[in-house]
């Protein structure tokens, strides 16, 4: 390992603050690349999701052989698609086992997620990820579980049978406390059966930069056509996303540090650390590090994409923020609803576009894997 120096990304490590990858593609497991990461930037762990491996597919031939020697065997798309995303996080979790044994399980994971269309369909996602988690047969992966409505229960089921969650698509405030209540119950549910709560972890991923790319635009109307709003509104442009992760980290405090959590961490329970999601600056008139300078925090993971990874590298300012002006942050919240707009229903447009956003990719990959299937079939 190399020393932290001046890197911006290792220093993180001493604020408590986890740098996961927002990125998978087989070449970069096999040929090294990824294990440079962990060594010389401090790389704790990697998330996937179906739209990363549809480019990562699509945009290689790194997976040909895979897709020819699978189709050739009768297998179809959706069963191409598993052995093929299995493996790379199976042989990704490998690479991170050293991370995930010197944290002391803290870190070191990578995410897998269930069919994004059973994000409506708890018992569905339960089957699912039941399945993967027995295919995966690692300690240090974790099973994406989008945070709808119907995924509550199933996180808190799974969670009681030992199996290592990450929650995905979380927009509002309301919803990320339904999802740290329902880990903190499936955690209660697993000690009432004399289970270990040991090594049972779980992120709750809040996703930031889309609350401000749906929400900036609607204050740069109110900017241009409302003169007596328009103070408020400039007050208010590109500050949503970060109000919410202080807000949520409030949240997070009062749940995880108290005494009804605290019994369960007697019995060895890990808390449920939040993971800031969406963390690529899409304005560019914010900076590129927007979202991660400004929601450091301890205890909790930013997974970012190799673009938001290369630019923290080369300029972040590494400092706990997350507590900084909480007033101000709370403010926000109070000050929308004078501007017309619900943040309630801006984070459930956000949810609803985030399944299918997955969706799509996910569809997308499966005609994909359909033509890579027939063109094999016609080289036979």
């Amino acid at each position: 390992m190399s020393d932290i120096g001046d890197n911006p990304l290792k220093q993180l490590s001493n604020l408590e603050q986890s740098i996961w990858l927002d990125y998978i593609r087989r070449d970069l497991i096999s040929g090294g690349d990824l294990r440079h990461l962990i060594e010389n930037d401090g790389l704790r762990g990697m998330t996937s999701n179906p739209a990363i491996f549809e480019k990562a597919i699509s945009g290689s031939n790194d997976y040909d052989a895979d897709i020819r020697a699978l189709a050739a065997g009768g297998k179809n798309c959706k069963e191409i698609y598993d052995a093929i995303s299995l493996r790379d996080v199976r042989d990704a979790a490998t690479v991170f086992r050293p991370v995930y044994a010197s944290t002391s399980v803290l870190d070191g994971y990578v995410s897998l997620e269930v069919n994004p269309h059973l994000a409506h369909d708890t018992q569905g996602t339960i089957e699912e990820a039941r399945r993967l988690w027995q295919e995966l047969d690692q300690p240090n992966v974790f099973i994406k579980v989008p945070a709808t409505l119907e995924g509550l229960p199933a996180i808190r089921q799974l969670i009681s049978e030992g199996i290592n969650i990450n929650v995905t698509l979380i927009f509002g405030l309301p919803r990320y406390r339904q999802v740290a209540e329902a880990y903190i119950a499936g955690m209660e549910d697993r000690c009432s059966q004399d289970k270990p709560l040991r090594h049972v972890a779980s992120v709750a991923s809040f996703f930031l930069s889309r609350i401000d790319t749906l929400i900036d635009p609607i204050l740069e109307k109110i900017i241009q056509q409302d003169a007596a709003n328009a103070v408020l509104a400039v007050k208010l442009r590109g500050e949503v996303a970060v109000a919410s992760a202080k807000a949520a980290y409030q949240i997070y405090r009062e749940l995880f540090f108290c005494e009804r959590f605290q019994k369960l961490m007697d019995k060895g329970a890990l808390v449920q650390r939040l993971l800031w999601a969406s963390t690529g600056t899409k304005n560019p008139q914010y900076s590129d590090v927007k979202y991660v300078d400004s929601i450091i925090a301890p205890n909790t993971v930013n997974t970012v994409p190799v673009e938001t990874l290369n630019a923290y590298r080369d300029h972040g300012q590494p400092a706990i923020r997350i507590e900084d002006d909480i007033a101000a942050a709370m403010d926000v919240f109070k000050s929308l609803p004078e501007l017309g707009i619900s943040i309630d229903q801006v984070t459930q447009q956000l949810e609803d576009e985030g399944v299918e956003k997955f969706n799509k990719p996910y569809d997308d990959l499966m005609q994909i894997l359909e033509k890579k299937s027939q063109e094999a079939a016609k080289a036979e």
